[in-house]
């Protein structure tokens, strides 16, 4: 029995969308913690917005 690949993109709703979804929440929660990081400042205030 073949398995589908849960690594490849498809549109929709389906178990490959949700790991992409997790993978890039997880990158951009951490590029806001080295914006804050680095920076000194929030990610708000960083881009001007506060």
């Amino acid at each position: 029995m073949m398995e589908e690949n849960r690594n490849d993109f498809k549109f929709g709703f389906n178990t490959a969308s949700e790991n992409w979804n997790g993978r890039l929440a997880m990158i951009g929660f951490i590029a806001a913690l080295l914006t804050e990081i680095l920076s000194g400042q929030g990610v708000l205030h960083f881009w001007g917005l506060l």
